[in-house]
Formats: structure tokens, C-alpha cells, sequence
């Protein structure tokens, strides 16, 4: 189920932001409800902030905002981390029960939640980091699409308001996509891992279509990711998939 979960967030993650296409050309009124009063105003008004002090560059702005973003959800990533590890410690018990209850599904799947809960390993917490940053990454493109200063700014190659026409901007969201899943492959199974040249395709085909300011959070968002790894996981992965 987990597995399950995890493969269907990028593509949740795309029809979540297709849906918010319709507003894009609405001014910001933190007036008109909810979303833009907690999320997409404070959001933008940040990356506004951070610009001005940065000398006028929202490129570097959103830089900073990425760091602030991931920094806030790093406690989610060290438990995710610890969840993981208690899983691999788990997977000859778990095989043991698969074994034990082959003919009997229903009883292996309690078996399974008894194990878990006895360990204190929660199955979804992997998908806690990629959960919390979807509204994030929701609010951020509507801060991004409704922010006329943003917009109309450009970042050494780019129009962060438009789509990179020149596919330098997906390719690095690909590739710094694929590179943040090799840093943690170590902590994947063989199914996951087989996973990790779907999700750089897909981060590729959004980053043809959305704002160049969106896929250039990713870049940020995967490089951070890429250092944080290589801190939490001891180094960076040999061809047998552990960390050195």
C-alpha cells in the first residue's frame, strides 16, 4: 500500500496543480477566502520580501524560500529516515510472516499491523514529507502564476512566469530529480528503485508545461535534498546501493 501511495503522488501532485490553473490570472486578495489570506498571500508576500532584499532577484528569492520550506519540514524527513530504518530492520520478520501466512492474507495483514505497532514503525511516514510540501508547491504556483512582479521577472536564462522554451530548466529538474532518489536509494526496495526513472520523466513533462519559477523550486528543493542525504545517510550510495 505504502509503494502504492508513493508512486501516485507525482501524479497526484500533477492533477492537483492543473486544477489550480483556473484562478492563475486572479489578482491575489487575501480578502476572498482561506487559500489566499494563509497560503498563497503570505507565500508570495515572502518571496516579495526576500526579492527586495536580495536586489530585486526572485530567483534568489525563491532560493531562500525553498531552504526556509525544506528546513521547516526536516524534523517529517528525520522521522521518515528513522521509520525507514526500523523497516529494513523488520524485513526478515516480515518474510517470516509472509511465509507463515501465504494461504491467509487477512490474517498476514494483521500479523503485519501487530508487527508495527509493536516496533512503533509506521508504514506511511515516508509519505509525510511529499504530503506536506503538496500544498506548498499548490500555493506556490499559484504565488508564482498570480504575482505580476514574479511573472514578469527573469532569472539569468529564464522568464520565471513562462515555461523554459529552451528544456535547460526541466532537464536539471530531471536530472537533480534523479540524483535526490540515487543519494536515498539505499533506503528503497527493488520495487522502488525500479521507480526512479519514472519520477525524473514525469518531473520533465511538468516542468515543460508550468512557470519556469515552479521546476526551478524543484532544482533547489532536490539539491537540498542531496545534501541533506549525503549527511543522514553517511555519504553517498556505491553501485550496491548502500551508502559508503
Amino acid at each position: 500500500m505504502t509503494r502504492r501511495l508513493y508512486a501516485l503522488l507525482p501524479l497526484s501532485l500533477l492533477l492537483l496543480l492543473a486544477g489550480c490553473g483556473n484562478p492563475v490570472n486572479k489578482p491575489i486578495d487575501p480578502s476572498s477566502g482561506v487559500w489566499d489570506r494563509y497560503f498563497v498571500g503570505p507565500l508570495s508576500a515572502t518571496i516579495d520580501w526576500f526579492a527586495h532584499l536580495l536586489w530585486g532577484q526572485y530567483g534568489l528569492a525563491i532560493l531562500v524560500v525553498t531552504i526556509i520550506i525544506r528546513f521547516l519540514i526536516l524534523p517529517l524527513t528525520l522521522k521518515q529516515y528513522r521509520s525507514s530504518k526500523r523497516m529494513q530492520e523488520l524485513q526478515p520478520e516480515l518474510k517470516k510472516l509472509k511465509d507463515k501466512y501465504k494461504d491467509d492474507v487477512k490474517k498476514q495483514q494483521e500479523e503485519t499491523m501487530k508487527l508495527f505497532q509493536k516496533h512503533g514503525v509506521n508504514p506511511l511516514a515516508g509519505c509525510f514529507p511529499l504530503i506536506v510540501q503538496m500544498p506548498i508547491l499548490i500555493a506556490l504556483y499559484n504565488a508564482i502564476m498570480r504575482n505580476h512582479d514574479i511573472k514578469e521577472h527573469s532569472f539569468l536564462w529564464m522568464q520565471l512566469g513562462t515555461p523554459d522554451h529552451f528544456y535547460i530548466l526541466p532537464l536539471l529538474a530531471a536530472i537533480t530529480t534523479w540524483l535526490q532518489q540515487k543519494m536515498m536509494s539505499s533506503q528503497m526496495n527493488a520495487q522502488m528503485q525500479s521507480l526512479m526513472f519514472i519520477f525524473p520523466v514525469l518531473i520533465f513533462v511538468m516542468s515543460m508545461n508550468f512557470a519556469s519559477a515552479l521546476p526551478l523550486y524543484w532544482v533547489y528543493s532536490n539539491l537540498f535534498t542531496v545534501v541533506q542525504s549525503y549527511f543522514i545517510y553517511g555519504g553517498f550510495p556505491n553501485k550496491g546501493g548502500q551508502s559508503k
